[in-house]
């Protein structure tokens, strides 16, 4: 990285920079399950495989741990921290409470370009069924943004966003069990309801869509309980 000719500002934006693109690629690495639960993490060789200095690493570390991914423990090194099955239930029982109140306040006035912009995402996501998890998480992802944007909900999303990286995990892990023609079939649902303006079918659909996790976690804990805590 060429750091000559700028000023104290500029580099002070690099080193941002540069941490917020560790903390992002190594998040999804976790979430993504590519660091297991309890994989050991050097701050050292992140920072040779990454070519940057130990400091960016240190504070992608520190917000990892501030999220509930890593461990740092003193004398003993970093660790991908294991699922907190309880930080994995309050969030969904959040999210769920959130999204109830967004679909409801979209269904009083369902604007057009809302809908004709969910109806586009749809269309994708039938394209991704028997395609990659991570390609589908992404899509349900965008999806569930616009409909918090499109309450101008925004803050509430980054609430959501930093709360449910627990909820993630089971998710992606889920992701051999799961039907995506059946969360789609449920989006389509969802969509449907908002657009005929009937909050209550709105309400419905949302609730059950993210109740889905319920019945995937105790498969998910049977079939890894080292990862769980």
């Amino acid at each position: 990285m060429q750091l000559a000719g700028l000023d104290a500002a500029s580099l002070q934006t690099v080193r941002v920079s540069v941490v917020d693109q560790l903390y992002a690629t190594l998040r999804g690495a976790i979430i993504d399950n590519d660091l297991s639960p309890g994989a050991r993490i050097s701050e050292a060789e992140i920072a040779q495989h990454y070519g940057v200095s130990r400091q960016p690493v240190r504070e992608a570390f520190i917000k990892l741990a501030n999220e509930g991914l890593l461990e740092i423990r003193p004398q003993r090194g970093t660790f991908v921290a294991k699922i907190s099955l309880s930080a994995v239930m309050d969030a969904r029982f959040v999210r769920e409470a959130v999204e109830a109140d967004i679909v409801k306040l979209l269904a009083t006035d369902p604007a057009p370009a809302l809908i004709a912009d969910l109806n586009d995402q749809l269309a994708r996501q039938r394209g991704i069924i028997g395609g990659s998890a991570r390609d589908f998480m992404e899509a349900d992802e965008a999806f569930h943004h616009t409909l918090a944007a499109g309450a101008g909900k925004e803050n509430a999303w980054r609430v959501i966003v930093e709360m449910k990286a627990q909820m993630d995990r089971v998710r992606f892990l889920s992701s051999v069990h799961f039907s995506v023609a059946r969360l789609v079939d449920q989006h389509t649902t969802l969509v449907e309801a908002i657009a005929a303006g009937d909050g209550a079918r709105a309400e419905q659909s949302i609730r059950a869509h993210l109740k889905g996790i319920l019945h995937d976690l105790p498969v998910i804990e049977q079939e890894h309980p080292e990862y769980f805590r």
